[in-house]
C-alpha cells in the first residue's frame, strides 16, 4: 500500500478498532465537543489508549495534564489512575473546561478530575508537587514553561510525555517562523540538554497526520 495519509488514517482506524474498540463515554465525549465547536485536536484512540497503559505500567496516581480541551484524554488518564488516583487538569478557555466537566462526569470520573482554569503559566506555579505523570499538549509556543514545570512538580521517576512534535517534519528547520514549530524545538532541545531529563521521541503518521511525541523522565 502506498504510504499516504489517506493510509495512515486507514490503519489508525484498523488499529483502534482492533485495539481500543467501542467506548460510548468517549463516543459521546467527541460528540459533546464538536457539538460545542471546539477544534479537532483531541488524541486519536490508539493515543488516547498509550496515555492509559502509561500511567498503569508506571503505578502513577497522580497525574497533571496541561491542556484539557473537552477532556476526551482526560478521561483516559482518569480511568487510568483508579479511584484512589487524582488527575489535576489545565485549561486556560473556561467553556472547553465547561465542556470537558461535562463529558468526565458523564464518564463516571468526575470525582478523579480536578480542572484547573486559566493560562498553564499562571495556574502552574499554584500546585502542589508530587506529580507521577505529567501530560502536556497544550501551546507548543510554551512547552519550555510547561517542561520546567513538569520538572518542579515531579520528582524523580516521574514520567512526561509531550505531545505533537512532529509538526509535519518541520522540526529540522532551524529557520522557521512558525511559533509553534520554534516552541516545539524548543522543547525538545530542552529535553535533550537540561539534566533534570532523560528523553527520547517518536514520529507517527496517522489519523492525525505526520506528528509524533515525547517522553521522558524526570532523574
Amino acid at each position: 500500500m502506498e504510504s499516504t495519509p489517506a493510509a495512515w488514517s486507514e490503519a489508525d482506524s484498523f488499529l483502534s478498532d482492533v485495539l481500543v474498540g467501542p467506548d460510548a463515554e468517549l463516543e459521546s465525549a467527541l460528540t459533546a465537543q464538536r457539538a460545542a465547536g471546539l477544534p479537532e485536536i483531541e488524541v486519536a484512540p490508539v493515543a488516547g489508549k498509550l496515555l492509559n497503559l502509561l500511567v498503569r505500567i508506571s503505578g502513577a496516581r497522580r497525574v497533571l495534564e496541561v491542556g484539557t480541551l473537552g477532556g476526551y484524554s482526560t478521561i483516559w488518564l482518569a480511568r487510568a489512575v483508579g479511584p484512589e488516583g487524582r488527575v489535576v487538569t489545565v485549561e486556560a478557555e473556561a467553556d472547553n473546561a465547561a465542556v470537558a466537566r461535562a463529558s468526565i462526569d458523564g464518564a463516571g470520573v468526575g470525582d478523579r478530575v480536578d480542572i484547573r482554569v486559566g493560562r498553564g503559566a499562571d495556574v502552574l506555579p499554584t500546585l502542589v508537587g508530587g506529580f507521577d505523570l505529567v501530560f502536556i499538549d497544550a501551546d507548543k509556543e510554551s512547552n519550555t514553561i510547561y517542561l520546567d514545570w513538569a520538572a518542579k512538580l515531579g520528582h524523580p521517576g516521574t514520567v512526561i510525555v509531550l505531545d505533537n512534535i512532529g509538526r509535519e517534519g518541520e522540526i529540522v528547520r532551524d529557520d522557521s517562523d512558525d511559533p509553534k514549530v520554534v516552541g516545539t524545538r524548543e522543547g525538545l532541545r530542552m529535553l535533550g540538554e537540561d539534566p533534570r531529563f532523560d528523553a527520547t521521541a517518536l514520529q507517527t503518521v496517522g489519523a492525525k497526520g505526520w506528528d509524533g511525541f515525547a517522553i521522558a523522565v524526570v532523574v
